[in-house]
């Protein structure tokens, strides 16, 4: 009883790890205990990085013809898993990363989360090491899979890593095959084959659904009074880091300890999904209570049935482990049409803007405006 009490003290999902692969030996840019990068808007990637992310998706097609439905947020889900886009090397004009990224040396030393040894394959040429093989660049390849996936997508005959314009091709190709991405057992199957974990495929995917929200972002002239006022209040957190029971109606604050995970907020300053509600719904001078499952006692109730259609910008978005049973409800977002809320997820992650299909077990909404 004790355990679900707490479990109900805040809302959020249950957690996702993040990816084991390289990356788990990838040590670089901001990351929260958690591995998970922060950051999340498409303004958050790095502009060289964007261009290269576009320019693969476009240039794809010539090497795997009968790839179908390849999108710039599938490539950036994926770097933002691997190597938080790069973030804190210098890009040049040409798409050269320097200083290069490196995993661990995956000889079985248990350095980085690896425990399998693999034998060297280049020679050094592209991980800088001759004893062993390490992940490199910002798509974290192993030398033995860039020797076949590897293109040259800037033009100097040179297909490179740790340049971004080729790594990025280069994970398009891997990715693609024959697949059309644009059906989600697809595109799942396609990230498993990048890195066979459950927890990467939940990461990663969350990322891409972020990153599509992101680039078909609300217009804010189309809000008016209360609605706009609070959702742009919402969409102003982006970026802030999820913290367990963190964020009130002053904005951001510490968390408390601990999620079902054991993920603790107390050195986080940030929101909780609720916390985030709360927030953005007091700018307007509407008091909400402090979980999810009691902020859908409030307003007119938009029952599941009706389907996400129903909702209206404004409106509070709910999630349910038994859809039907407000009691059970864990999660909630604020809708900002078109299939997108503003959404504080989970332990690892940051405030950003999804797709309503980002979470399980909708429940409905709550028109409060």
């Amino acid at each position: 009883m004790v355990a679900l009490l707490m479990f109900t003290a805040v809302c959020c999902a249950a957690p996702v790890g993040n990816a084991i692969s390289a990356y788990v030996a990838l040590k670089t840019g901001a990351q929260d205990d958690g591995g998970i990068a922060e950051g999340g808007s498409a303004a958050d990637i790095p502009a060289r990085m964007l261009a290269a992310y576009k320019k693969a998706a476009a240039q794809v097609g010539r090497y795997a013809p009968k790839c179908q439905g390849m999108r710039w947020p599938v490539l950036a889900g994926i770097a933002k898993a691997e190597s938080n886009h790069a973030i804190g090397r210098d890009i040049a004009d040409n798409g050269d990363i320097r200083p290069k990224i490196y995993g661990a040396l995956l000889n079985g030393s248990g350095q980085g989360g690896n425990t399998t040894v693999f034998p060297d394959t280049d020679g050094g040429t592209w991980d800088g090491s001759g004893h062993g093989e390490r992940a490199v660049g910002p798509f974290q390849f192993l030398p033995s899979t860039w020797e076949s996936i590897g293109k040259d997508a800037n033009g100097d005959r040179v297909a490179d890593p740790h340049n971004a314009d080729d790594a990025a091709l280069g994970a398009a190709v891997y990715l693609c095959g024959g697949r059309d991405l644009t059906k989600r057992p697809q595109l799942k199957a396609a990230i498993l084959q990048y890195n066979h974990s459950d927890e990467y495929l939940a990461n990663v995917l969350g990322w891409i659904d972020q990153y599509t929200a992101a680039a078909e972002g609300p217009d804010l002239k189309d809000f008016s009074g209360k609605v706009r006022t609070v959702i742009d209040a919402a969409l102003s957190q982006r970026g802030v880091p999820y913290s367990w029971g963190g964020g009130n109606a002053q904005g951001p604050s510490y968390g408390i300890c601990c999620s079902p995970s054991g993920r603790s907020g107390a050195r986080i300053k940030g929101f909780d999904c609720s916390g985030l509600t709360t927030y953005a719904y007091a700018k307007v001078g509407i008091g909400l209570p402090r979980t999810a499952a009691a902020q859908a006692g409030r307003g007119r109730r938009i029952p599941a049935g009706l389907g996400t259609g129903a909702l209206k910008p404004g409106d509070l978005v709910f999630y349910a482990y038994a859809p039907g049973h407000d009691s059970t409800i864990y999660h909630v977002g604020v809708y900002t049409g078109g299939g997108q809320m503003i959404n504080a997820a989970r332990p690892g992650t940051v405030v950003r803007l999804d797709s309503v299909n980002a979470m399980s077990g909708y429940a409905g909404g709550a028109r409060l405006l």
